[in-house]
């Protein structure tokens, strides 16, 4: 895989489920760019600002708005556009909001998977399916290593619970529809992703980016839980190099794969947040004397050793690079909010560069 990874969808026909979310609308802009023909398939954009409006995502797709749990809206849009590939993100992704709504994140995270790949096994054009999940589907045991692929499921709340739901349905699917080798399914479980243009609630980067261009002071929660934080092209570059190798090696690699950062850059919540604070000098914050909230996890690691030695994918970029360029994306889109088209391209190309760089498949 020498040649750039996402070039190699030119032309490729790509089913992409929540496509208006922080990392879809990305995946979907990187495909967009590169000349891959992309249907998406999701919930109307959460909020103003976001991503997928701010970017002009939708320009040059088809894009459908359903809800993933409406399976008959599914069928009609995936037989439209008789994917090749698909990805599907399509998630309610908030460990907080699964707290106020347990069974409607599991009716999305679970039910959701078991519809898209229900949809696969009876849409003859696809070939390859990487369901997207998360580091916490593992049964966190706050251990020091990172968690392996092969480590039990399990999850405190609904949230992590579900994406560990969601991975059992991946592996029953595959085994019980896909064995025969038509189309091979893959699962991929990233850590903390960050990134420009991220306005989700209740998250750490985007309530700083809030707080800083209202003048505010953000409320930092537990500023000692250790987290794998990366870029959000890292974990995306991660999906697209599995769905490029489920085309041309099938079985062999239809399982499930971690995609995280080096081990050094899982840090605490607190380091990072004053990291933040030095590239962006409006950023300000406050840390309660006692953790509030909800349960969440004090230390989770990956072990990415597997997609490192078998699809020879590394992440590229250090933390303080992942943060400077976080950072720069919300600052200039709140110097100008007209500039987040021009805003996404450059931080595209300027990441290909690093990845080029580096050596490795881009």
């Amino acid at each position: 895989m020498s040649e750039c990874v996402a070039a190699w969808y030119a032309g490729r026909r790509v089913f992409v489920t929540g496509h208006t979310g922080f990392k879809g609308a990305w995946l979907t802009a990187w495909l967009r760019s590169v000349g891959a023909e992309v249907t998406g398939f999701a919930l109307a954009p959460d909020g103003t600002p976001n991503l997928f409006d701010a970017a002009n995502v939708a320009h040059g797709i088809e894009s459908t708005i359903a809800d993933i749990r409406d399976l008959a809206a599914l069928e009609t849009a995936t037989g439209t556009g008789r994917p090749e590939i698909v990805f599907h993100l399509a998630a309610q992704s908030l460990v907080r909001r699964s707290y106020r709504d347990p069974v409607g994140t599991y009716e999305t995270n679970v039910m959701g998977t078991a519809h898209v790949l229900d949809v696969v096994r009876r849409t003859p054009s696809v070939r390859a399916v990487v369901i997207v999940t998360s580091d916490k589907c593992y049964e966190n045991r706050d251990l020091d290593r990172g968690y392996v692929e092969d480590d039990p499921m399990g999850g405190h709340d609904a949230y992590s619970s579900s994406k560990g739901c969601a991975e059992l349905v991946t592996s029953a699917f595959r085994r019980s529809f896909f064995h025969e080798g038509r189309v091979a399914v893959a699962s991929a479980r990233a850590g903390n992703v960050i990134g420009g243009g991220d306005w989700a609630e209740d998250r750490l980067v985007p309530d700083l980016a809030r707080a800083a261009a209202a003048g505010v002071t953000a409320v930092v929660r537990n500023p000692t839980a250790v987290r794998p934080w990366q870029f959000v092209l890292e974990p995306l570059r991660g999906y697209l190099t599995l769905g490029r190798a489920l085309v041309e090696r099938g079985s062999a690699v239809a399982e499930a794969w971690n995609f995280g950062p080096d081990e050094t850059d899982a840090v605490p919540v607190g380091e990072v947040v004053q990291r933040l604070a030095e590239r962006w000098d409006r950023v300000s914050f406050t840390v309660p004397t006692r953790a509030t909230g909800p349960h969440e996890a004090r230390l989770l690691k990956l072990d990415c050793s597997k997609a490192h030695r078998r699809l020879a994918w590394q992440p590229v970029l250090t933390l303080n690079e992942t943060l400077e360029m976080t950072m720069s994306w919300y600052r200039d889109y709140y110097s100008d909010p007209r500039s987040a088209p021009l805003l996404v391209q450059q931080q595209l190309k300027a990441y290909a560069a690093m990845v080029e760089r580096a050596g490795g498949p881009r």
